[in-house]
């Protein structure tokens, strides 16, 4: 992985004083998102460069909004699970000219969207990772997209083993939907690099 870091940061934008840049990590369920996010944050903040790292899953919307809607499961994983629309207009479209975001932050214990409020500091690398991140809502906010390609029997082994058992949720809900944005949106060939994990 070291490797492909080095390869990344050769090609992510350099930044400039003043300037706040944009990148995504996108790639399906347990392909090593998350982990790379915390591998270039570890890696601008050795270069005293401010890093700001929101999730994707940390703003979805609540179950009654995402789950026995009347729609077939992998609709509601993709279409309902994010208000895109919302995080479109307080997220991405802040993120360049706002110093302070308000967004709806969900809490899995509580079934709950809660008020979060984050600055950003003016010289920025934000980094943004999850799944279905180049959707047509939010496309054109990232300066630099990367894109993490893994078979799905890897990811699905890096389940836990209660997860797994379940499989007939993941052929229902989450693969079809996984199948949905690889075919309408093509993400391995809009983003800038990709990376086989």
């Amino acid at each position: 992985m070291e490797g492909k870091i080095l390869t990344i940061f050769n090609e992510l934008p350099k930044i400039e004083k003043g300037q706040k840049i944009v990148l995504g990590i996108d790639g399906l369920s347990r392909s090593g998102k998350t982990t790379l996010a915390k591998k270039i944050e570890h890696h601008l903040q050795e270069k005293n460069i401010s890093v700001c790292i929101f999730h994707i899953d940390d703003y979805i919307v609540e179950r009654k909004r995402r789950y026995n809607t009347n729609y077939e499961e992998w609709y509601e994983y993709y279409h309902l699970q994010w208000d895109a629309e919302l995080l479109k207009h307080n997220l991405f479209k802040e993120l360049k000219v706002s110093k302070e975001l308000h967004l709806q932050n969900y809490d899995d214990n509580s079934d709950t969207q809660k008020l979060q409020v984050v600055t950003i500091p003016d010289t920025c690398f934000i980094i943004i990772e999850g799944v279905f991140l180049q959707r047509r809502e939010w496309r054109r906010f990232y300066d630099y997209m990367i894109y993490l390609d893994c078979p799905k029997i890897k990811r699905f082994k890096r389940e836990s083993d209660e997860t797994q058992k379940n499989i007939e949720k993941f052929e229902k809900r989450y693969w079809r939907a996984e199948d949905y944005y690889m075919e309408t949106v093509s993400p391995k060939e809009q983003a800038d690099l990709v990376i086989q994990n």
